[in-house]
């Protein structure tokens, strides 16, 4: 169990003082990456230099400059042209995109991947929220996505606490396995909610991700920050040993033989490829890919996966 899951937050639930408690947990973490970095709280700059609010630095003239860059001063005062470079200067929103679908309501170990993605969406909110960013997203289910527009502050970080605590989800996990038709949905949303140079973090176990959900990560990716975390449970990952085992969703119950050495290596080839795709696309759109096991400690995960970046 995770150090996380205390009085208030179980295995298979959350909690409002749960997730707000982990605000405390976030003190000192940062979203800022190595290729954007702040002026002052809020303000982000671009990684590219040229025209814009802020300047950045002089260095020696060089031929293509423009010359309404130069810096008389310094080119004054060293004898030799220095040209002015700048950078441009930019709030970035924060947006969440986390799912609860039936699929995320299992583990054989740790919590619910449900609970893992709202405790890091939670998490995420507050490091935000620390560094003055407005913070927003969706949270979809198997036929519902609720939309929040980005806001500044603390009560847009408990804004999304309390959707997410209070979201149908919870109610409904038993319910069939969503096919990938409401993701889309959620992404179509994603999409038309999110201003270019956001940063998007987008928890979920990535169940049925397939061409059409690859398009809009790629139209997101290109003007955006995207941060993925796969949350998975190690039992979709290797089977257990050779045995007879009995699983139940609490209303129907099922038996598995894995004494076939075959069955067990096409499990985990499957999930193999899963991973390796997700990897793949990762790498191709210049995404930042974290994976959390439903046994791990998110901080460790988050603090981890920034420092990565």
């Amino acid at each position: 169990m995770s150090a996380l899951a205390d009085k208030t937050n179980s295995p298979v639930a959350i909690s409002t003082a749960g997730l707000i408690g982990l605000a405390q947990k976030c003190r000192g973490l940062s979203l800022r990456s190595g290729l954007i970095g702040a002026v002052q709280s809020g303000d982000y700059q671009s990684s590219f230099k040229g025209r814009g609010m802020e300047y950045d630095e002089s260095r020696l003239y060089q031929q293509g400059d423009d010359i309404r860059n130069i810096d008389w001063r310094v080119t004054a005062r060293s004898g030799k042209a220095h040209t002015k470079l700048f950078r441009e200067e930019r709030e970035r929103p924060v947006h969440l995109w986390v799912d609860l679908r039936s699929a995320m309501f299992f583990a054989t170990r740790g919590r619910f991947k449900a609970v893992c993605a709202a405790e890091m969406a939670s998490m995420f909110a507050w490091i935000a929220s620390q560094q003055n960013d407005r913070v927003g997203g969706i949270v979809f289910s198997n036929d519902v996505d609720h939309e929040l527009k980005p806001q500044r502050g603390k009560s847009a970080v408990l804004r999304m606490i309390n959707y997410m605590v209070s979201a149908p989800a919870w109610q409904n996990a038993a319910g069939p396995e969503q096919t990938t038709s409401h993701e889309l949905n959620s992404l179509l949303a994603l999409r038309r909610l999110v201003r270019p140079g956001s940063l998007v973090i987008m928890l979920s176990d990535f169940r049925g991700f397939d061409d059409k959900a690859r398009t809009h990560l790629f139209g997101l990716a290109r003007h955006n920050e995207v941060v993925m975390v796969h949350i998975y449970d190690q039992l979709e990952a290797m089977l257990p040993p050779a045995g007879y085992y009995r699983i139940s969703d609490g209303k129907q119950e099922l038996d598995i033989d894995t004494g076939d050495a075959k069955l067990i290596e096409q499990h985990k080839q499957r999930f193999q490829l899963r991973r390796d795709s997700l990897q793949a696309l990762a790498r191709s759109s210049n995404i930042n890919l974290l994976t959390c096991r439903t046994d791990n400690d998110p901080v460790t995960v988050i603090r981890e996966g920034l420092r990565r970046r």
